[in-house]
């Protein structure tokens, strides 16, 4: 649980203030994915904040909602977070299953064959995107998901 206020920094700019992020030049809102196994996530945009999360999962999606020097502000799919290091995020993009079970199907049509099913909390390597489904890679296979079922990918997102 994340405690406390978030307290951002002068000058942070925050996805609802622009469109743009003002060190990378990189639209906000954006996802990202964790590099580590494990990132400190601070109240503020420094080393001498506090830490108020910890999140544990490489790979994982992140929104990155604001930024300031070499920090970045993200969430998680539950809208916890905070400020962590640049260097501990990658624009590799991922997503999470969200619902319990969820088919990756071989075509992107409902009535397509399913390749293989993922549980709720899985964590995969995002695809193409169509209007309203995605190519995902999780556990070894590959196959189309409904957008709905993943958080990391924005409804109106289109990838090649």
């Amino acid at each position: 649980m994340l405690i406390g206020l978030c307290l951002h920094a002068p000058g942070a700019v925050l996805a609802e203030e622009a469109g743009k992020g003002p060190v990378t030049n990189l639209p906000l809102p954006r996802y990202v994915s964790l590099k580590t196994d494990e990132a400190n996530v601070r109240r503020g945009p420094s080393l001498s904040h506090r830490i108020d999360w910890v999140f544990r999962h490489r790979d994982m999606p992140l929104k990155v909602t604001g930024e300031f020097a070499n920090w970045r502000r993200v969430e998680d799919n539950e809208g916890q977070g905070g400020w962590v290091h640049y260097t501990l995020i990658s624009g590799v993009r991922t997503v999470l299953f969200e619902p319990e079970r969820t088919a990756l199907r071989s075509q992107p049509d409902p009535e397509a064959s399913e390749v293989a099913e993922a549980e709720a909390g899985v964590i995969g390597r995002l695809g193409a995107c169509k209007p309203d489904w995605c190519r995902v890679t999780a556990g070894g296979e590959t196959g189309w998901v409904e957008k709905s079922a993943i958080w990391g990918v924005d409804p109106e997102e289109l990838r090649d």
